[in-house]
């Protein structure tokens, strides 16, 4: 089917290895994963065309189902530009999905929810794994228990400054829903999944700083309710490192 000889709105889905690039958002340095997809759709589209995603991820972070949108004219099918824009892409980046969308639509004023999980391996693990986790070193295994405790007792609504990083920026409303938090394990492997309506800067990477301090014995499970209640971070907050982190899927 062709999509048209107007300009028109479309929507993607892809997912990144977030190793090797300085985050998500375009960069002075060129190495924002938006200025390889930017600089792709260029050569596609013969002409510069700006990108809008879901979100940010930082440095580091992954995606499973980051979302963004764009507009441009092009008189084909939307596979085959699908197609054209993966092929010139670098390998830790790969489009998804790709179609037409609402003229409305956005990537990030549309989305209703995100889910980002995050992945935690106690001892070592195999080189395929390691750029893809938070390895924990220590004796004593981390109380599992204790970290679904805390994790119940930040669900909820709930102003999260405590953890959340300074951006440079105001937050007009530091208030976020967190519909879900759930600590999985398996063995060795520890999986948080995060679901809310939004999220603060690195307040993913901050919950889980701080769950994991829960799990090695340096925090009470009820420590986290009264941090959250002080609305100020302090260093009883770490920040998880990122390469654990995933922003596995974007929800309309």
């Amino acid at each position: 089917m062709s999509g048209g000889d107007s300009m028109r709105r479309w929507k993607a889905v892809c997912a990144y290895d977030g190793s090797g690039f300085s985050g998500w958002q375009s960069q002075l340095n060129g190495k924002g994963i938006q200025d390889a997809i930017e600089a792709r759709l260029a050569e596609v589209l013969k002409r510069p065309v700006r990108i809008h995603g879901s979100g940010r991820t930082d440095a580091g972070v992954h995606a499973h189902g980051q979302v963004f949108h764009f507009d441009a004219t092009w008189s084909h099918s939307p596979d085959k530009l699908q197609r054209a824009l993966g092929v010139g892409l670098p390998a830790a980046i790969r489009i998804k999905k790709l179609g037409a969308a609402r003229p409305d639509f956005h990537a990030r004023f549309s989305a209703t929810e995100k889910c980002y999980v995050y992945r935690i391996v106690e001892g070592d693990t195999d080189p395929f794994n390691r750029p893809f986790v938070w390895r924990i070193e220590r004796a004593k295994r981390l109380d599992y228990a204790a970290m679904v405790e805390g994790a119940a007792r930040l669900r909820g609504s709930h102003d999260f400054t405590a953890f959340a990083a300074d951006n440079g920026g105001e937050i007009l409303d530091p208030v976020r829903n967190l519909t879900g938090l759930d600590v999985v394990q398996r063995g060795r492997k520890l999986e948080l999944k995060f679901v809310a309506n939004g999220f603060l800067y690195k307040m993913v990477r901050s919950l889980t700083g701080a769950l994991v301090r829960v799990g090695e014995g340096r925090l009470k499970p009820e420590a986290l309710s009264r941090l959250m209640a002080g609305g100020v971070r302090t260093e009883a907050v770490p920040t998880a490192p990122p390469q654990g982190l995933f922003l596995r899927r974007v929800y309309y």
